[in-house]
């Protein structure tokens, strides 16, 4: 082996040069055999050469290097790899001896970001530019795992390619990408980051089919502003319905990030009965944003931003079927025993029917808690104050402000018991007006100022025993509660944040099982039930069931139907099942306490693994409340699946369905099988190619969203834009 640093300058006296610079324009380099002719000043070296310079390496089996002229030309295994991390392989080369530019035929380059260029001829420039011809990039991997060669799911083939290594970024002439070998799609002009970061550009658009607005091609374009911003925005074509804009900017700073986005066309609506469309053309369009700053260790403020223009544009347009948009703004300051928070919401209703003007608006409600310990019986001390406003622009207003103290103990005995007290003291003070205008009666309250006090304590105990069972463990825990409350004037002051009230697992020993500040438990009552868990290797069971009874003859304000109107409560319990990672199944139901009818049934199940799998969720309430729109009975299912038919190859399907009937609710005119929307697909996916096909049907009309079939083609490409 010989290592030889050669200068790279004529035999005549050097002139005078700083020794940085002579360092710089010197070459180093290595091989088996080096030859010298002193006649023509050419250096021949042969077997593992490699040729070193400013960064930039050679690899070969033989390399020439003419001094005179400063040409370099290497044969056989080729490997010339530059600073920037991009590794060129090729038959043959010729470069200076800067190694920086040169020629390549056959020439085969390895970018940083493990994309793969090929071409039957390359030029590298002096500043470091590829200049391919007829050439072909692919991101995807062009072997597979036991190294033997695989042909890539897409690649761009173009006439000319130009890299660029400082800028990160490919661009083409006459390019086309080719799908499995197929040429589909020309794309003049095209242009693509080759590394992690985004950069400015087209993106691939998006073509779909749906009833409400015919063909639709969408073409984004993305902008990146800074390292830490960007810009996207589309414009979407339809054949039956104005064109669609889009827009949204990220930005992600030193104490936090935000978001905000907007859609707007320019079109007639129709009504809400599905009719014909009224009015002129008008602008339609949606909003929306969030953001968190924490600016320092305790304090942060959160925000979000949804608004819409009308009751049926987000359906129109497939953006989201949520029937209530939801603005909030909060300020919270969280210490290590303290919690500070100044919040306001305000709600936009899509449904039909809804006033907007009975939405409520809540600015402000401010929430502060202390928590101490109890220095005598190591108990823990809450104290807590809040005031909440609520307005509405044609409804009733209500003032609420309340403080409270509740003193939590726990302690396990010697013998294993667990025993926790609780006491909780509250004195609250409401202010309301224009009650009559609330729909339900049990919420209004009395109009102008009412006072009442809480005052609850509860007792628990519970006895855990652990032991061996089916080849692993197991865990029964017996518990009971004592709960006493005093008489409360709930009825008094209105109902705002208590309406959908429910006995269930999650609630059964709750000191209070509403909801909300609203509305308060009292009366006297013991709580009992079982806890059951089994803990095999890869089997984890869990069960719990439960109920209550009520010791005193007071009338209750729970209406009959949710399982606490009586003295003795409804059975409620819940049940899950966890297998490995193929099996997620929980079970909650509550049974009439009468006659053991099934008041809620309530499944949801995950069966298989990550690429094939079945979900389904089924949800019957027939609790016969009537006169509550918070309480209304229904049944519906639920289902969703994807099964993998290929190694890449996908099919993929979901389902709701409406079982309500009148055995559920009286009023409805269903026959217990509406389909809400259905959808069925096809879908590849590789490690860098995705491409989907997905069909859906809605079987409801709401104003402009008409029922029908819509279809999406998704192509998506690893490291593409235009």
């Amino acid at each position: 082996m010989l290592a030889v640093p050669v200068a790279a300058q004529d035999d005549a006296e050097p002139t005078a040069a700083p020794e940085a610079k002579q360092k710089d324009e010197s070459i180093a380099f290595a091989a088996d055999k080096v030859e010298y002719d002193s006649i023509g000043d050419v250096v021949t070296a042969t077997g593992g050469v490699l040729l070193s310079r400013d960064g930039y390496q050679l690899r070969a089996d033989k390399v020439v290097w003419n001094r005179k002229t400063g040409e370099v030309t290497a044969e056989g295994n080729i490997r010339s790899a530059a600073p920037d991390g991009s590794v060129a392989y090729g038959d043959a080369i010729a470069l200076t001896d800067s190694l920086r530019d040169g020629i390549v035929e056959n020439l085969l380059v390895v970018l940083e970001d493990g994309g793969r260029v090929a071409a039957q001829k390359g030029a590298r420039h002096t500043d470091g530019k590829l200049s391919l011809d007829y050439a072909a990039y692919t991101p995807c991997a062009v072997t597979k795992k036991d190294g033997c060669p695989k042909s890539p799911s897409w690649q761009v083939r173009a006439v000319r390619v130009d890299y660029d290594p400082e800028k990160k970024r490919i661009r083409y002439r006459g390019a086309r990408i080719e799908l499995f070998g197929l040429p589909v799609i020309p794309l003049p002009g095209l242009s693509h980051p080759v590394d992690t970061e985004a950069g400015t550009g087209f993106l691939v658009p998006n073509i779909g089919y749906s009833r409400n607005n015919g063909l639709e091609v969408k073409v984004p374009y993305y902008w990146r502003l800074a390292s830490n911003r960007d810009v996207s925005a589309s414009v979407t074509a339809f054949s039956d319905a104005a064109p669609l804009a889009q827009a949204r900017f990220r930005t992600l700073e030193k104490n936090g990030a935000f978001e905000v986005g907007a859609y707007a066309t320019y079109s007639r609506r129709l009504s809400l009965t599905g009719g014909p469309a009224t009015g002129e053309r008008d602008i339609r369009g949606y909003i929306d944003g969030s953001g968190r700053f924490q600016f320092d260790r305790n304090w942060s403020v959160t925000g979000s931003l949804r608004v819409a223009s009308d009751r049926t544009f987000l359906r129109r347009y497939d953006i989201s079927r949520d029937d209530r948009l939801r603005n909030n703004l909060s300020i919270e300051r969280i210490g290590s025993n303290s919690y500070f928070a100044i919040n306001g919401w305000a709600t936009q209703t899509l449904r039909v029917g809804d006033r907007q003007g009975l939405q409520p608006i809540a600015l402000p409600e401010v929430d502060y808690r202390l928590r101490l310990q109890d220095p005598v019986l190591e108990g823990k001390l809450q104290i807590q104050a809040n005031s909440l406003l609520i307005g509405r622009t044609s409804g009733q207003d209500t003032q609420r402000a309340f403080a409270s103290a509740q003193w939590d103990w726990r302690k396990i005995t010697g013998m294993g018991q667990e025993v926790s007290l609780t006491v909780l003291g509250r004195g609250d003070v409401y202010n309301s007006d224009e009650n009559a205008s609330t729909v339900t009666a049990l919420y209004r309250g009395d109009t102008g100022f009412q006072a009442r006090g809480i005052f609850a304590a509860a007792a628990e105990v519970s006895w855990p025993f652990v032991g061996n069972a089916f080849g692993g463990t197991q865990i029964v825990k017996p518990r009971i509660q004592l709960v006493a409350a005093n008489v409360t004037s709930n009825l008094d002051v209105p109902n705002e944040d208590a309406r959908a009230v429910d006995l269930e697992d999650s609630n059964l020993f709750a000191l209070n099982r509403f909801p909300g500040y609203d509305r308060f438990e009292d009366n006297y009552r013991i709580t009992y039930g079982l806890d059951w868990a089994l803990r095999l290797k890869n089997l984890h069971v869990d069960f719990n069931i439960g109920q209550s009874y009520r010791l005193s003859n007071r009338a209750t304000i729970l209406p009959d139907g949710t399982g606490l109107s009586e003295k003795v409560s409804d059975i409620v319990g819940r049940t899950e099942v966890r297998f490995k990672d193929l099996v997620k199944f929980t079970h909650r139901f509550r049974l009439d306490k009468d006659n053991f009818a099934v008041r809620r049934n309530e499944i949801d199940a995950t069966v298989g693994t990550r690429g094939t799998y079945f979900q389904v969720g089924y949800l019957r309430l027939n609790r016969d409340i009537a006169g509550i729109e918070d309480l209304a009975d229904r049944e519906e299912i639920r289902v969703a699946g994807r099964v993998t038919i290929a190694r890449f190859w996908s099919i993929f399907g979901s389902a709701i369905v409406d079982l309500t009937s009148n055995q559920e609710d009286p009023l409805t005119i269903a026959d217990g099988y509406e389909p809400i929307r259905h959808r069925l697909g096809i879908a590849y996916d590789d490690d860098c190619l995705s491409i989907g096909l997905t069909w859906r049907r809605d079987y409801q009309d709401t104003g402009d969203a008409r029922r029908g079939n819509s279809f999406l083609f998704r192509l998506a490409f690893r490291n593409l834009g235009v």
